[in-house]
């Protein structure tokens, strides 16, 4: 079995820009078209990552951010128990795309880390390639299913209806996801839920994000999650529309091309 430190190392260096590089910007950019996902290191104070994630993205306000627009993640020991706020809490937070109940969710997420927890915390990363792939290989007709419009509904009684992929018209798929109380779907994907869940557990990476160490990823084709922790762990988070133009999305594998059905969704 392999050590999960040395996994999370290696995925972290897999994915890693140097900020400080020459033409680190460019290379940014390409990798985020390519794998919609990039570690980086070095952004130990909050000006630093401020002034990182104005360079990356159009940065966009979130409800529970401050007014330069980043927003501290973090135990605040009083939202531990308020449905759709988990992540102010210390506790397991399950796979999901930021801002999954709005009608357009932020492109980009940028989120570092200023203080890792005691113990637990780990940042759980999921491809939605991977994802889309595994259901489609392994079951075809969940794949289908969640293609179908409209058969989740994400969000209080203001959220949005959609689905969890998103055929775009150039034929790459996006992904939107949660999974807390918030999270209402159709008769027609619910006996498909438990394969759906099988697939985001099989394709997960785990991140041990070390002070200054954070990730910049593709909302929409990335789900994030964390495990449980304790202790005083505190990260920063961006969110905003990237100063480049990224394709929507992943291109399926060309084994795992799903249309959505025309019928059968309600």
């Amino acid at each position: 079995m392999l050590d999960a430190s040395a996994g999370s190392e290696r995925f972290f260096a897999d994915h890693y820009v140097n900020l400080r590089a020459p033409h680190a910007s460019d290379a940014i950019a390409a990798q985020l078209r390519d794998t919609g996902l990039v570690t980086l290191n070095g952004l130990t104070t909050r000006q630093a990552v401020l002034v990182s994630a104005s360079q990356l993205m159009e940065i966009t306000p979130h409800p529970h951010g401050a007014p330069d627009g980043l927003t501290l993640i973090h135990d605040t020991g009083g939202h531990a128990h308020c449905t759709g706020f988990a992540g102010l809490g210390n506790g397991e937070l399950l796979a999901h795309t930021e801002r999954s109940g709005t009608p357009k969710p932020p492109r980009l997420i940028l989120l570092v880390c200023l203080q890792p927890a005691s113990t637990g915390g780990e940042t759980i990363l999921t491809d939605g390639l991977d994802i889309h792939a595994r259901l489609a290989s392994q079951n075809r007709a969940a794949a289908i299913a969640f293609s179908q419009p409209r058969t989740a509904y994400f969000g209080t009684g203001t959220g949005h209806a959609s689905q969890v992929f998103t055929v775009e018209a150039d034929g790459r798929i996006s992904i939107r996801l949660r999974q807390d109380g918030l999270a209402r779907w159709s008769p027609f994907v619910q006996p498909y839920l438990p394969a759906l869940r099988t697939a985001i557990a099989a394709s997960q990476h785990r991140l041990t994000l070390q002070v200054g160490q954070g990730y910049l990823l593709d909302n929409h084709r990335w789900l994030h999650a964390r495990t449980r922790f304790t202790g005083d762990r505190r990260l920063l988070r961006a969110l905003g529309a990237p100063h480049v133009v990224l394709p929507n999305g992943f291109t399926p594998c060309p084994t795992a091309s799903v249309l959505p059905m025309t019928s059968g969704a309600v």
